[in-house]
């Protein structure tokens, strides 16, 4: 079971592609596991004939737990162990999910430390996970804690990572009103189907070039789009931000955005984002503060563009504004780099763009 993201402990097979024997090529939709952020395909890491699968459907596996082989051709599966129970490496006890006769009883991460944080003895209970593994909710019922009624599990995993990044990361926040009579007039001259999220991304690509250090400790800028779904909120990513032109930019965000209607969202659409775009002004909201994506240096919060009374020349005037927030992880960057890159971001949404950044 491959990790999906940095925080996962398990995913659940939701559906093979493939069945025992048949050819795979690297890189083909191999099978669709749900993790803590969606429905993912994940593609085979290798070519030759599916073989050895020990996990069916629905299935909920500890990441690392072997759930198949890919064998070259000719290569022939080494005898599976007796005694049952699943492995890591064939034949060895898998170091995520022990057998159970090692000392340890086969339980997930996340089980392991609900039970030291509520004082549980973890070898006393009966685990109702795959092969008898204890899992969060064996641990919960044991310790007496109440158990919440069941949620969307994208929900869940949702508020699971907000809830550590607000905890783990000391958040500070940098806000400025924009001038957007610009991004209004490239709008109006640009491609078609781009949308002011399109425009803001592309900016925020450039200005990461100039401050690397809002970037994390990256080389490449991958921008992640908060989008809102029935269960709750995903984060694709577009990969490689800074060196897309607006056309191609509108073509990547309207593919990521086609493949979670289909259901079809791949691993590598989820991972790896290193700042992270978040736009509310299609809802009517004026400004807001949102909590930063889990490892990253910062994400920008994005209110709408409305006609606002401002100063221009010493003089009242009316003209499209916008508010932004810059929330920030302290430990990455301070105040004063934070500030140095809204200016440079500001200052390429007021000012009209060349044809090149289209």
């Amino acid at each position: 079971m491959p990790a999906l993201g940095m925080a996962q402990d398990t995913g659940k097979l939701v559906r093979w592609l493939k069945q025992e024997g048949d050819q795979v090529a690297k890189g083909e939709p191999l099978m669709e596991v749900e993790t803590d952020k969606a429905t993912v395909e994940v593609e085979s890491p290798g070519t030759g004939t599916l073989s050895a699968m020990t996990a069916a459907e629905g299935d909920d596996v500890a990441v690392g737990h072997l759930i198949a082989l890919i064998l070259a051709p000719g290569e022939s599966p080494p005898p599976r162990p007796r005694g049952g129970g699943r492995q890591g490496r064939w034949g060895e006890p898998s170091p995520v999910l022990p057998v159970a006769a090692t000392s340890r009883p086969p339980a997930s991460p996340k089980a392991r430390r609900l039970a030291e944080e509520h004082g549980v003895d973890i070898s006393r209970l009966a685990g109702t996970g795959p092969d008898g593994a204890v899992v969060e909710q064996d641990v919960l019922q044991a310790s007496g804690a109440t158990v919440a009624p069941a949620e969307p599990a994208l929900w869940r995993a949702m508020a699971e990572n907000v809830t550590r990044s607000w905890r783990d990361a000391p958040h500070f926040f940098v806000m400025r009103e924009v001038d957007a009579s610009n991004l209004v007039a490239e709008r109006a001259r640009g491609p078609v189907e781009a949308t002011y999220t399109d425009l803001i991304v592309h900016a925020v690509a450039a200005a990461l070039t100039r401050h690397p250090r809002m970037n994390g400790s990256a080389s490449d800028i991958n921008i992640g789009l908060a989008v809102a779904v029935p269960d709750g909120l995903l984060v694709p990513v577009i990969y490689g931000a800074d060196r897309l032109s607006i056309n191609e930019l509108v073509a990547r965000r309207k593919e990521l955005l086609d493949r979670i209607r289909l259901g079809k969202l791949r691993a590598a659409d989820l991972t790896a984002g290193t700042f992270t775009v978040s736009n509310l002004g299609m809802y009517s909201v004026d400004a807001f503060t949102a909590i930063l994506t889990d490892g990253q240096a910062g994400i920008l919060a994005v209110g709408r563009i409305t006609n606002r009374v401002v100063a221009v020349q010493g003089a009242p005037a009316v003209r499209p504004t916008m508010m932004m927030s810059l929330s920030c992880d302290h430990r990455r960057v301070d105040g004063a780099r934070a500030a140095e890159f809204m200016e440079s971001l500001v200052a390429l949404m007021e000012k009209p763009q060349t044809t090149e950044r289209r």
